[in-house]
């Protein structure tokens, strides 16, 4: 199956951009891309005129559960965030778990996200198969996902935030991690859901845990992922209780390496962004989520800089209630250019991170991020011929500074998810009522 995508503007990232050209696709790969009419065979055709064509927007970090408790804590520091909520999240179960999973995919997909990265940390001793339910939900909406399979074993009675009755021991959630591996991830070209491993915070694990975490990771050929040096508070607590900072501590246990990448870094000294650089240690940026719990403004500046793989992250809807991902370009440029004034990031610099940076935090630059022959047809056709864009010469600006543009197509290896604003795949009003029953219950304690 050929199907042409004609007469758009497109941005392949890697540098070649094109105001009138043609996206070619052959059943799950790009076949070609470039400027003017295409003059080969084709079996389907769509008329892009006016739209914006791009790599699929990559999600390097989120918690897809907490879509079923939005806009609860909304006035908290993280800590303080985290201690009201892991109460209800101890209640969670599979079905609830699926049902928030279904709707944050659908709601990435509706914002041009073709691959999303899942912490998922959360296990209560009642709550079924987590991971299965996410597994589920994925293929209900039709992305990519990235389930990093989290593990908290410090409760509050070992000096850690969640409750002793959430938290796992430290064999168990090694031996549910490899589990998840074994059981899901496929190594496959163009693999539509992997595993990673990803105790869920320094400050709620245990050395042991980062520790065996990383060396069950790299023995099983697996990526690993963490929450690091994203408030104060933590940094503070880390250089109380081991005396030295969260970079400088993950460094210390092997946590800096090319098979890792951490969400936040907002709380960087300038050598903990060299380390970061030299050792091509990943960066999930997440500006809306950093700015609804006040936690301040990553260095993404400075990690670009310094070589550093920076990727963008909706982050739990619970911390970023609107879960898109397409507007966290626009959030990013924001905040880098307030941290660092009007260079501080360019709109090509935003969409870079949203697509090849995402897909190298990932390991994944080999088969997605750009616009490639050859490379996996995930793509998103914007469309910007209405109201809110009209007029912008520029369609990369138009995407990223402005507001996120409605979807003439989302293609994920190939497969249309997404056409004319519409899942492909899912009812969105099912969905919807379905997250809100889910929700109710979780909140009741049903």
């Amino acid at each position: 199956m050929r199907t042409l995508i004609a007469n758009a503007a497109i941005a392949t990232v890697t540098g070649e951009e094109y105001a009138s050209g043609h996206v070619v696709v052959e059943n799950d790969r790009i076949a070609a891309v470039g400027e003017g009419v295409y003059t080969g065979e084709f079996d389907e055709r769509v008329e892009a005129g006016g739209c914006l064509i791009t790599p699929g927007l990559i999600n390097t970090h989120h918690h897809l559960y907490q879509w079923a408790t939005r806009g609860m804590a909304a006035d908290h520091t993280l800590f303080e965030w985290l201690v009201a909520l892991y109460p209800v999240w101890s209640r969670l179960d599979a079905e609830i778990t699926h049902a928030a999973g279904t709707a944050g995919m659908a709601r990435l997909a509706l914002t041009g996200c073709t691959t999303v990265a899942d912490h998922h940390y959360v296990f209560p001793r009642d709550g079924g198969d987590q991971v299965a339910a996410l597994a589920a939900a994925r293929q209900r909406i039709g992305v990519r996902l990235h389930v990093v399979r989290g593990s908290m074993d410090r409760g509050e009675s070992d000096g850690g935030l969640p409750p002793d009755n959430l938290v796992e021991s430290t064999e168990d959630a090694l031996t549910g991690t490899e589990a998840a591996i074994d059981r899901f991830h496929d190594d496959s070209a163009g693999a539509h859901l992997q595993i990673a491993a990803g105790p869920c915070s320094p400050f709620s694990v245990t050395e042991r845990l980062m520790s065996g975490a990383a060396e069950l990771a790299r023995r099983k050929g697996v990526r690993l992922h963490t929450h690091l040096a994203e408030t104060l508070d933590e940094e503070k607590q880390c250089l109380a209780e081991v005396g030295c900072t969260p970079a400088e501590y993950a460094d210390k246990l092997g946590w800096l390496a090319d098979d890792v990448w951490l969400a936040h870094t907002i709380h960087l000294a300038p050598e903990a962004i060299r380390r970061f650089g030299a050792t091509g240690t990943g960066s999930a940026h997440c500006p809306t989520s950093n700015g609804r719990i006040g936690a301040g403004i990553a260095p993404v500046r400075d990690l670009l800089d310094a070589g550093v793989p920076v990727g963008l992250g909706a982050d739990g809807a619970a911390s970023n209630e609107s879960g898109g991902l397409g507007e966290e370009l626009h959030q990013s440029l924001l905040q880098a250019r307030q941290r660092g004034g009007p260079r501080g990031l360019t709109t090509r610099e935003a969409l870079w991170m949203g697509t090849m940076g995402g897909a190298r935090c990932l390991g994944r630059a080999d088969d997605l991020g750009s616009l490639e022959p050859g490379k996996l047809a995930d793509l998103a056709v914007w469309d910007l011929t209405g109201l809110n864009h009209a007029g912008i010469t520029d369609p990369v600006a138009a995407l990223v500074l402005g507001t996120t543009p409605p979807l003439r197509r989302l293609f994920v290896g190939g497969k249309a998810v997404v056409e004319d604003g519409t899942l492909r795949e899912a009812d969105e009003s099912a969905v919807a009522r379905e997250l809100a029953a889910a929700s109710a219950r979780l909140r009741e304690g049903r």
